[in-house]
């Protein structure tokens, strides 16, 4: 990939080679001494076995312990996890192993596994076995499935065992790690090595295997304090690492980085690069003597075992890096690999979300970890920068076009044409791939970006200057920290992306190259007119890229948006981290990937976009004859939402397919008959409702019935009925509502169209035949009888309430004859009323002849039960028996003086009448008055405020 390069011939090489690795501490536990670590493949946990008989599980990004395992009271050498199982195994200086699941925290299995300090367990990736390394000389297999039953012991080392591991890449063999200086390759099938790797001078502490899958390589560390890195396929040591100036206790290479880890008795961690074996970085955290180290899969992160505790730090940053151009050719990095897809040459179809299916090219390894991948505007060429140099290839055959020094590295918008910030003092401009200037600013520049406009970021803020004349002092400079900037195609448009918000800004051309043209002087802020603020946005943006006049980005709520005419919109919520590729016009189609590499797509139609510029630009015409037209229909619903959001409400309803956003834009547009259409298709209650209320708000008052109706909104009829004075519309409401169970409007609609036996129906029906009763009483005698008896019937005849209610047909003299009347009609009795009309007649007669003097001997006599009242009744002596009672008179306390002449001629409604008593009302007042009297002997007068009641 770089065979052009002759570093070791260039003297530069040794600057530029530098990976410098940024080392970021995330956790540090103190505890005793860590014997052995391992990291959980999918969970941010660390298993910890320490010399003092406990087992520590950690979770290091909440940094806090998760759990402890009291296991022996002697040291605990190893443990590993067995992930499938949610089991851990560890062994013990006691001889034994130790079978834990970590979730219950119960003992799974205990066994003596050999006759000596157990230094080593591997697990088995896919088959249910566990390799033991021990002090006695020997290898175990052990099988979980027959009971954790020893079915193999492999024999070969002629000293102490210190560690056993499987190749991740031929899981039937494995590599162990011996005092006896040798480092041996055996094979599950055979108890005697395939070979052994001779070397070291003193014991071997530790082996591992290289993951990736490019290089056959094993490492082993030994207490003559070197690495060595072994190729197994040529049996030949191809690199001693010698740093460290004590034991080598623990070697890796990095699961994600090529890198080289290793840990030593001389308390420190040194890091190597894996393509050049130089060493990287030296940690060193003041816990002792380093004896575990351990990387999780997927991640830059490297815990270390200490004398003094555990730490876990992070190496370096999480990067994604790759580059896709408008034909959606993608290159990616993986760490030093460099890779190639196609999204044309997807597998499968293409659906939103889901993982496109894509075959990987191989175009060769890097020298150096890339941490940017960048196709110049035209898709031509990409430059690959990696820390302290950078590599531009062509796109098409992948060929080295040329290469340099450069801290930062920038396209600018002619072919060819890029900028390199190589000193922060010093900036270097090339066109044509060959160097035109050097530019020195006053300021130490901290980042550069490219676009039509040199970008320098320096003293919080950012200078632009022109690609061809920096002399003169920058077009325009700005009070803003970015940490990216984005150009759109036609140089309008530019974002500036700062840490929690972005801001759009619009480029006048113009203006600046007519300064620029002027020869005047520019000012020190530049030129005033050259940029003006379109928009700000208090979001945080991770990536973005422009499509026109409408910019893309992800945001960290994992959401991807785009912005348009000051409004943004979501596209879609993502379930992870991504990282935005670009946009493929041909497909219509949005790339991202996660960082394994997996894409995934949206669509989003170049049309749309194009619609929405031109609306922004004020081009209405253009936009709908012009763009609409290629509009799918299924994407005139998010069109209409925008001019919408644009303030283009009548386009918008034209233009828009959902009912229910048309539905919303007829309602603010006050177009109430095409709501009404479309409430008719919804037939929806709440769009009616919403209908019938601003009908009635603008007076249409059939049009608001007509909404009330089918929404069935009973108190908006009854509103609109009773406002209107609509009484045949109040007898159909009370019908409707009745039906419905709304009998409070129902109630309402039948008493406000006078319709009372409606009222008396609803309150029997809705189980309130006390209310009915009063309320016939009151505006509907008629119905008194029945509504009566219900009553009756209800309280039963176990309580003495009933007994006192009175019928009106029954005990017609304690009712006005206005109540008789009304029942007489009811009955279409001709003759009854005759006769009542008869009686009142002559009782009138009978009272002009009488003398006024008898009128008062007589007036007593109105305390037949059909003509006094209950007290009254309950103060006269006891009645006799017979139908026509003659109590002997006494002096009423009520009574008044004479009456004068010219009195009422027509006396009180109750003592006119004075028809004969039934035999079953004198006995009934017989049994009231016999209690009242017993009661007033002996206690007073509650008797006779209980027949009161009762009455």
């Amino acid at each position: 990939f770089f065979s052009h390069w002759q570093r070791d011939s260039d003297p530069r090489c040794n600057k530029m080679g530098s990976l410098k690795q940024e080392v970021k501490k995330k956790l540090l536990a103190r505890s005793e001494r860590v014997k052995c670590i391992d990291m959980h493949p999918k969970e941010p946990w660390m298993l910890c076995s320490l010399y003092s008989g406990q087992v520590h599980l950690w979770d290091y990004d909440a940094q806090n312990l998760v759990k402890s395992f009291e296991v022996v009271d002697l040291p605990v050498r190893c443990v590993k996890f067995i992930v499938r199982m949610s089991w851990f195994i560890c062994g013990t200086d006691d001889m034994c192993c130790r079978v834990y699941n970590f979730n219950t925290m119960e003992k799974v299995k205990v066994f003596e596994a050999h006759q000596d300090y157990i230094r080593g367990v591997a697990v088995h990736d896919q088959l249910p076995y566990v390799l033991t390394s021990s002090d006695d000389m020997t290898i175990k297999l052990w099988d979980w499935s027959k009971g954790w039953q020893n079915t193999m012991i492999f024999e070969g080392h002629t000293h102490y065992v210190m560690g056993v591991v499987f190749n991740p890449k031929d899981p039937n063999t494995f590599a162990t790690a011996s005092l006896d200086r040798t480092v041996k390759v055996w094979n599950l099938t055979s108890t005697v090595p395939n070979f052994t790797l001779e070397g070291h001078e003193k014991g071997v502490n530790c082996v591992e295997y290289y993951r990736g899958g490019d290089k056959p390589y094993i490492i082993s560390g030994s207490d003559d304090r070197t690495a060595r890195v072994w190729d197994y396929q040529t049996k030949c040591c191809i690199q001693t690492l010698s740093a460290h100036n004590h034991n080598v206790s623990c070697v890796m290479f990095h699961p994600d980085l090529p890198l080289i880890v290793t840990g030593s008795e001389d308390e420190t961690v040194k890091v190597w690069q894996m393509a050049t074996y130089r060493l990287e970085t030296t940690l060193d955290y003041a816990l002792e003597r380093v004896w575990s180290i351990g990387c999780p899969t997927g991640s830059n992160k490297l815990a270390i075992g200490c004398d003094k505790g555990t730490v876990v730090v992070k190496l370096g940053k999480e990067r994604f890096v790759s580059s896709m151009d408008q034909n959606g050719k993608i290159i990616m990095a993986h760490n030093s690999e460099i890779q190639q897809m196609n999204v044309k040459t997807a597998v499968d179809e293409v659906v939103d979300g889901e993982k496109i299916l894509l075959p990987t090219k191989d175009l060769g390894t890097a020298e150096n970890i890339p941490k940017k991948l960048e196709h110049n505007p035209n898709g031509q060429f990409i430059a690959v920068v990696s820390e302290g140099e950078y590599v531009v290839n062509t796109a098409l055959a992948w060929r080295p076009k040329t290469f340099g020094q450069c801290m930062q590295f920038v396209w600018s918008h002619e072919t060819g044409g890029y900028g390199v910030l190589e000193t922060p003092q010093c900036i270097k401009m090339f066109k044509n791939f060959k160097e035109k200037k050097t530019f020195k600013p006053g300021v130490a520049a901290e980042n550069i970006f490219g676009g039509p406009l040199l970008c320098m970021k320096a003293d919080d803020a950012v200078h632009f200057y022109d690609w061809d004349d920096q002399d003169r002092g920058p077009v325009r400079k700005i009070a803003a920290s970015p940490k990216n900037v984005y150009w759109n195609e036609n140089a309008e448009l530019c974002c500036l992306v700062c840490d929690g918000s972005f801001f759009v800004l619009h480029f006048n051309r113009d203006a600046a190259q007519a300064a620029l043209d002027s020869g005047e002087e520019i000012p020190e802020d530049g030129i005033e007119d050259a940029f003006e603020l379109v928009d700000e946005i208090d979001e945080k943006v991770r990536q973005g890229a422009w499509i026109g006049d409408c910019f893309l980005y992800t945001n960290r709520n994992q959401r991807l948006n785009y912005y348009i005419g000051g409004e943004t919109y979501t596209l879609a919520v993502l379930d992870r981290q991504m990282y935005l590729l670009g946009y493929v016009p041909k497909e219509n189609r949005i790339f991202l990937s996660d960082k394994e590499r997996n894409i995934v797509s949206y669509q989003l139609h170049l049309s749309v976009v194009e619609y929405q510029t031109a609306i922004v630009r004020g081009d209405l015409e253009g936009a709908q004859n012009v763009i609409l037209p290629r509009v799918p229909e299924n994407q005139r619903s998010k069109i209409a939402r925008f001019l919408d959001g644009q303030g283009h409400k009548e386009l918008a309803l034209e233009v828009s397919t959902d009912d229910e956003h048309r539905f919303e834009l007829a309602i603010g547009l006050k177009r109430l008959d095409v709501a009404q259409g479309i409430a008719e298709r919804a037939n929806n209650a709440a769009k009616w409702k919403q209908l019938g209320d601003l009908s009635i708000q603008y007076c249409k008052f059939e049009q608001a019935a007509t909404a009330l109706k089918a929404g069935e909104d009973f108190n908006g009829l009854l509103l609109l009925y009773s406002s209107t004075n609509d009484v045949a519309g109040l007898k159909d409401l009370a019908a409707a509502a009745e039906e419905k169970g709304k009998h409070n409007v129902a109630f309402m609609a039948h008493y406000l169209s006078n319709d009372m036996e409606g009222c008396v129906n609803i309150l029997s029906a809705s189980q309130r035949v006390p209310h009915a009763a009063i309320f016939a009483r009151s505006y509907a005698t008629s119905h008194m009888s029945k509504t009566v008896n219900v009553w009756k019937k209800e309280l039963g005849s176990t309580t003495k309430i009933a007994s006192c209610i009175a019928d009106p047909q029954e005990y017609p003299n304690l009712f006005p004859e206005s109540v008789q009347m009304d029942l007489a009609v009811d009955e279409d009795d001709e003759d009854e009323i005759e006769k009542v009309e008869a009686e009142k007649e002559e009782d009138a007669e009978v009272l002009e002849e009488e003398p006024k003097e008898e009128a008062e001997v007589e007036e007593p006599k109105a305390a037949s039960p059909k003509a006094t009242s209950p007290k009254a009744a309950a103060k006269e002596p006891e009645p006799e028996p017979e139908p026509e009672p003659e109590p002997e008179p006494e002096p009423e306390p009520e009574a008044e003086p004479e009456p004068e002449p010219e009195a009422e001629p027509e006396p009180e409604p109750e003592p006119e009448k004075e028809p004969e008593a039934k035999e079953d009302e004198v006995d009934e007042l017989d049994d009231l008055l016999d209690d009242a009297e017993e009661g007033a002997k002996d206690g007073g007068d509650d008797g006779w405020d209980e027949v009161d009641n009762d009455w």
